[in-house]
Order: C-alpha cells, then structure tokens, then sequence
C-alpha cells in the first residue's frame, strides 16, 4: 500500500515502500558435490567399476602371464643362442629335436622380448644360409626400438634386399641403418653398403657422398682406408 505524506496543505506526495535487499545465498560445495553424485550416480559407478576393472586386468596380465611367459621364452631362447654362437645355424634355427629353434620361439612366445629377440636371430641365420626371403619376413618381423640392434637389423635387412635384388629396398634400409652419426662401428660399415648399393644403381653422386662420409667422419673406421680407392672408380680425383 501506498503511503500518503503530507508537505503543505492541500498537498500530498505518494511514496512506494522500497523492497528489501535480495542477498545471495552461499551454496555449500558439499551440497554441490552430495547432488551431482545423487544426480549421476550410475554413471559415475560404472565408470569407477570399468576403471578398477582395467586396473585388475592389467596386473594379473604383467603378473600372473606375462612375466612367467618372459622367463620362459628368456630361457627357451638361451639354448637356440648357444648354437649360434657356435655357428651351428641349422639347429639354431629349427632346434635339436628337444629345444625350440629361433623360428618357433618366435611364434610361441610372439609379445615377448625374447619372441622379438627370436626374429632377429631368425633373419640373421636365414640370411647367412641364404634364404634371402625368409630373412627379409623375420627382420621386418623384429621391433628394434628402443634396443642397440635397431640400426644393425636395418643393415642386415638392406643385405637381403640387396640379394634379393631390390636396390631400391636396400638403399632405403640402408639410410636407416646408418642415422646414428654417433655409432662409429655400424654407421661406417652400412654407409659402405650404402655407398656400393648407390653405385650399382647409377646413382654417383649419392654414391661419392656416402663414401666421403666415410672418409671424413669415420677416418679411425676399417671402411675409411679403401674410400680413396672407392672414391677414384666413381672418377673422384684427390
């Protein structure tokens, strides 16, 4: 209701009561919380259910299966090892009747370090017996990241293409066999086979920079005493 204020007689001025101040009322975050869990409950423990499930299966995985499985492939691989290193390849790569070659080590304990281990073995010793084919399956089967025999299966993998008679492959595994400037043994060795797999394609140029590399950053290198030799047959004149 309006009130009537009087100022002077016969004067009246109306005034409307002012409305009271409006204050914001503070939420307490514990309400907040309390009614988005209410509100999503179901979905919150799914997710948490999902979360921990994943959380089991990854231990039981790396505890109850994959490192038994680790031990038993390092020790399956250990005797396969030993005839290679005695040169005995044949046995080393198909086993002895009683311990598992390279190759079925490869395939039984696949997702293992040392079922990744066997594929380079398995390339290596294809590669020497001259199954140029199979060497190239079991090397580009071999992950090598991450391990010091990366760039040495790229170079073992530019041989096998090299006589499979693929230059273009070869070079190619060759380039990435010797990216590590700093390996003073592999880099010269593969920048050799890189040099003479340019040269057989007709491709000088690449050719005279891959044995300069050599020559100028590898000069200690076995490989470093023929570039001058190499160097002149491509008509490169000191």
């Amino acid at each position: 209701m309006a009130n009537s204020v009087r100022n002077q007689p016969g004067e009246e001025i109306t005034t409307t009561p002012s409305r009271p101040v409006e204050r914001e009322v503070e939420t307490d975050p514990m309400e907040t919380l309390q009614a988005f869990y209410e509100n999503n409950k179901k979905v919150i423990s799914t997710v948490t259910t999902v979360v921990l499930g994943a959380i089991v299966v990854y231990f039981a995985y790396t505890k109850l299966y994959k490192g038994p499985a680790e031990e038993k492939a390092a020790t399956a691989l250990s005797y396969p090892q030993m005839y290679f290193r005695a040169d005995s390849l044949n046995l080393a790569l198909n086993g002895d009747g009683k311990n598992l070659g390279f190759s079925k080590i490869a395939k039984k304990f696949d997702g293992t370090a040392a079922g990744n281990l066997a594929h380079y073995y398995e390339g290596v010793c294809y590669l020497k017996t001259g199954d140029f084919k199979n060497a190239i399956t079991a090397l580009e089967a071999f992950n090598g990241k991450g391990t010091m025999l990366a760039n040495q299966a790229w170079g073992l993998l530019g041989d096998a293409y090299i006589e499979s008679g693929n230059s273009a492959k070869a070079i190619d595994n060759f380039k990435k066999a010797t990216a590590d400037k700093d390996n003073t043994m592999v880099t010269p060795m593969y920048l050799y086979h890189l040099g003479l797999a340019y040269a057989a394609s007709n491709q000088v140029n690449d050719a005279k920079a891959a044995f300069k590399r050599i020559r100028d950053e590898y000069p200690a290198s076995m490989q470093a005493r023929d570039m001058d030799k190499e160097l002149a047959r491509l008509g490169e004149v000191n």
